[in-house]
């Protein structure tokens, strides 16, 4: 059943044909998808025998989870990390800079005074100032990973997006707890 060009010994990004990059194509990501899934669906293996099935299953899981991990730019930067050799350390490192755990506990006390307020303005604000510093992190890690090659560094703006990340979805929260 396997595909020839398919082999479970690739990373992601040569599964999808893709450099090992932060930057990528995403139209090229998306492309390979699709065509990766219509080549491992199960169900074009329904015929088969269970052990094919079962590599079917195995190779769509892989190919899901892979685009799932380089079509997020956390994932992504993550995933590069590891070929690197570098943990971001995301569980066992939590020092930050006191400027950035300042600028979090403000953001987390706007997010508490909008969604107090019901001022869904105000939380639309705050969603998309985050975005921007999301975006803006991402450019620079795009640049430690992919141009300086500084991957502790990069390592740091990952855990920087993970606190971000949960801010993105404290806003959700909040506009969730307006909307009832």
């Amino acid at each position: 059943m396997q595909p020839a060009a398919l082999d479970f010994q690739q990373n992601f990004f040569e599964l999808f044909g893709l450099s090992a990059r932060y930057r990528i194509d995403v139209a090229q990501l998306e492309q390979h998808y699709r065509m990766l899934q219509a080549q491992v669906h199960p169900d074009r293996f329904t015929h088969l025998s269970e052990t094919e099935q079962r590599v079917s299953m195995q190779w769509a899981t892989r190919v899901n989870e892979a685009y799932q991990t380089l079509n997020n730019a956390v994932r992504r930067a993550r995933y590069l990390l590891a070929l690197h050799g570098v943990d971001t350390q995301e569980e066992t490192n939590t020092a930050m800079p006191a400027d950035f755990l300042q600028q979090q506990m403000e953001w987390r006390e706007a997010i508490e005074e909008a969604q107090q307020a019901r001022d869904d303005k105000a939380l639309t604000e705050l969603e998309t100032r985050l975005q921007r510093e999301m975006h803006e992190l991402q450019q620079q890690l795009a640049v430690k990973i992919d141009d300086e090659h500084d991957y502790p560094a990069a390592a740091g703006a990952v855990r920087k997006l993970k606190f971000m990340e949960k801010l993105a979805e404290e806003i959700a929260a909040a506009f969730d707890a307006i909307d009832y």
